[in-house]
């Protein structure tokens, strides 16, 4: 491997460092992405098993909010509630919704940045592979014709046309997963959203 990044020449030392932010990010990703951590099991039931009788008490409502990323949304409704019990479903659905939102940002945290690796890394593959070209032409001259130098522009060359290639295909490919993964887990919450502020509606009236 050390042989392969020396004969690549300087070029490839950025796409190391992008595979290396790159694996990092999938890890992270795939971590933080899980459903048990989105949405914990059974959240919804028991929230709405909890508040039944009425608001819950402010401490419960706390360690709600800290319920992996569906667990604020719900908070939000009952705080609002809590806040002005006399509070319109609009309020409710409102203060949910904001809540919502971030809670989808927080899913779709670093993917912007796999993307950027995955539309950078081919391109700093052909950077790689011009640099590669300029030193094989400056190699092969009338009064200048050596076998290394030539053989050494065409491994820079094709070394980073590949190695760009090796690091944006898995990026490009995690980042469509992560992307379907964030849209499945956003309409589940839209969903359990939408059946928890009608249960609030009910329970305001």
């Amino acid at each position: 491997m050390l042989s392969i990044i020396q004969a690549a020449g300087w070029p490839i030392w950025p796409l190391i460092l992008c595979s290396i932010l790159a694996l990092a990010l999938i890890l992270e990703r795939c971590v933080q992405l899980q459903s048990a951590k989105v949405m914990p099991a059974h959240i919804l039931a028991q929230t709405i098993e909890a508040s039944q009788r009425g608001v819950p008490v402010p401490e419960m409502i706390q360690a709600l909010d800290k319920a992996g990323a569906m667990g604020p949304v719900l908070a939000s409704g009952l705080r609002c509630l809590h806040d002005n019990p006399k509070a319109s479903g609009e309020d409710i659905q409102a203060s949910m919704q904001m809540a919502g939102r971030l809670a989808t940002q927080g899913l779709e945290r670093y993917l912007p940045a796999l993307a950027t690796i995955a539309s950078a890394a081919p391109l700093l593959g052909l950077l790689g592979t011009v640099v590669g070209m300029i030193d094989i032409f400056g190699a092969h001259t009338a009064a200048n014709n050596q076998p290394a130098l030539l053989a050494h522009g065409i491994s820079v060359a094709l070394y980073n046309t590949a190695f760009g290639l090796v690091v944006a295909i898995p990026s490009l490919m995690f980042w469509r997963y992560f992307r379907a993964v964030v849209d499945r887990h956003v309409l589940a919450m839209e969903v359990a959203a939408e059946t928890f502020a009608r249960h609030l509606s009910r329970l305001r009236a």
